[in-house]
């Protein structure tokens, strides 16, 4: 047993430049490659947490601007409407003053040419009133002998 402990102490020295050497290249590394590689991996964290809050913050205002805009649309789209509306409006009042007018217009002429009908007529009764005298005084001429006539008168 003695021996085997020797042996293993024999190894434990040999063993122990291994050891140091290790020790010093984990420290190297610490020093060289982890600090290093630890604050660009920091720097790298802050720069995509602020570069990710800035684009929140810009799709934020442009949900905004976007919100404004549909509203502005919106508006825009109820005024085109209501300018129709109202253009629609007025021509149906020039329409309607305008089928008035011509209806007033007609009524107008319908009454003078029933005026004018009205007034040929009674001026043709009147003619044939005053002629029917003197046709029935004609027609008993050509009716009735000469003599005859004259006696028709008398009675």
């Amino acid at each position: 047993m003695d021996a085997i402990l020797n042996q293993l102490g024999g190894l434990f020295l040999g063993s122990v430049p291994t050891i140091v050497l290790f020790l010093l290249l984990l420290a190297a590394y610490g020093v060289l490659v982890r600090r290093p590689l630890d604050a660009v991996l920091t720097e790298r964290r802050k720069r995509t947490s602020g570069a990710v809050e800035q684009a929140k913050a810009a799709i934020g205002q442009a949900e905004n601007e976007t919100a404004v805009f549909e509203e502005k649309l919106r508006a825009a789209r109820t005024e085109l409407f209501n300018a129709r509306a109202e253009r629609s409006k007025a021509l149906a009042a020039e329409r309607d003053a305008a089928l008035n007018e011509a209806r007033s217009a007609t009524q107008a002429k319908v009454l003078e040419a029933r005026l004018v009908l009205e007034q040929s007529a009674a001026t043709g009764r009147q003619q044939i009133e005053s002629m029917s005298g003197e046709l029935s005084a004609q027609i008993l001429k050509a009716v009735l002998p000469a003599g005859a006539a004259g006696t028709g008168a008398a009675q």
